[in-house]
């Protein structure tokens, strides 16, 4: 294994120790704030919505902070940051201060997932790094969700601190490592890691300046539609958990399995690249998000929900591989463009459960009206991709 290939190990081992720590924390944390303080499905989502615009704010500002200052400096303050706010949040017994424990723990990961991101791309061609990067990071994530629900049960709520944290540890110590190799063959100098160009993809299969610029315009624009419907669905997962009674286990394995069809779709669009800048799997991958979405929403029992998710999953897989990879295949600042990458996600983690609790708060007498509202809102963002077609051609 030579230089280069170690260093991207080392990066996509953290990768995946980091999605994994965080499904377990964020994703399962609407669970907790159910079973300890009693959060409604409102609650919930507004929470979400919280997350979702901190992470919109600091995600920007990360990925210029990582090009600024190196990819080892954000490695290191973000797992610092992460670690400490997992720590106070598990010493804390109000919602207050969990939440805002919670909020440092999202800033500090702000740095992390644009920086990642940068160093898997850095003198790779993008349809290898971005499919490699795609597959780490949802094999962890999907796990992660899968199991959460049994971590719940076996060891108790308060587990979505602890076992995160020992995670955090061990990346902040190999955080550290790796900045200590500075000046060995397999890592770049925090100087250069910001400024290093990518291999773009080979010349013949690239559309020309503009068709690429529209690609990537309008996979900019589906990605926090995407995350419109991510998190607003991981936020009212307890709430469908109670309807459909089904235990934090039985939801774990149920419901995480959207993951495990957007990791096989990961895998499938990198092995295959006829999909790249061809509108019709973009537009079709839209066009299931919302069907699936609302379904997902409003299924009245287990069978349809899980095939809904499977559709879901197709659609999520998609949208966000197109995302990463048109960003990246005509990008040479990659920590910048992962930070714009990851501020997107940021607003469509905002946008979506905030619009659902406004719903619900204006239309308590509606249970559904969340639902419907995100619904339309996904629609809109159809309307938009379209939109950017027609002028783009």
């Amino acid at each position: 294994m030579t230089a280069p290939q170690k260093f991207r190990a080392v990066c996509y081992t953290i990768e995946g120790l980091t999605s994994f720590a965080t499904v377990i924390f964020f994703n399962w944390l609407y669970f907790y704030f159910q079973n300890k303080f009693g959060f409604d499905t409102k609650q919930n989502l507004a929470l979400a919505a919280l997350i979702g615009l901190i992470y919109t704010l600091a995600s920007w500002q990360g990925g210029r902070l990582a090009a600024r200052f190196g990819y080892f400096t954000a490695l290191i303050t973000g797992f610092s940051i992460m670690t400490a706010g997992v720590a106070v949040a598990s010493q804390l017994h109000t919602a207050p201060g969990v939440i805002a424990a919670a909020c440092v723990v999202n800033m500090g990961m702000c740095l992390i997932w644009p920086t990642i991101e940068a160093m898997v791309s850095e003198g790779a061609v993008a349809a290898d790094a971005v499919g490699f990067y795609n597959m780490t990071w949802a094999t962890t994530n999907a796990v992660a969700y899968c199991i959460g629900g049994t971590l719940l049960e076996k060891l108790g709520y308060r587990s979505i601190f602890f076992v995160p944290l020992v995670c955090l540890l061990g990346l902040l110590g190999l955080a550290v490592w790796l900045a200590t190799a500075v000046g060995h063959p397999m890592a770049p100098t925090p100087a250069a890691a910001g400024t290093t160009k990518h291999s773009p993809a080979p010349a013949a299969a690239r559309p020309a300046a503009a068709r690429a610029k529209n690609f990537k315009h309008m996979a900019l624009l589906a990605n926090p539609f995407a995350y419109i419907a991510i998190n607003t669905l991981l936020a009212v997962m307890p709430g469908i958990a109670t309807k459909l009674h089904l235990s934090p286990m039985v939801t774990g394995f149920t419901c995480s399995l959207w993951c495990f069809v957007r990791l096989g779709v990961f895998f499938f669009l990198w092995c295959w690249t006829g999909w790249h800048y061809r509108f019709r799997w973009l537009v079709t991958a839209f066009v299931l998000l919302v069907l699936s979405f609302a379904t997902i929403l409003i299924a009245p029992n287990l069978p349809l929900l899980c095939a809904a998710q499977l559709l879901f999953g197709w659609a999520i897989g998609l949208i966000y591989y197109s995302s990463l990879f048109y960003s990246m295949d005509a990008s040479d600042t990659k920590s910048e463009h992962g930070g714009i990458h990851e501020a997107a996600i940021g607003m469509g983690n905002c946008l979506g459960p905030a619009l659902g609790a406004t719903s619900l708060l204006l239309l308590p007498q509606y249970p559904n009206s969340g639902a419907v509202a995100v619904s339309l809102l996904l629609l809109g963002g159809l309307g938009g991709l379209l939109f950017i077609r027609k002028t783009g051609r």
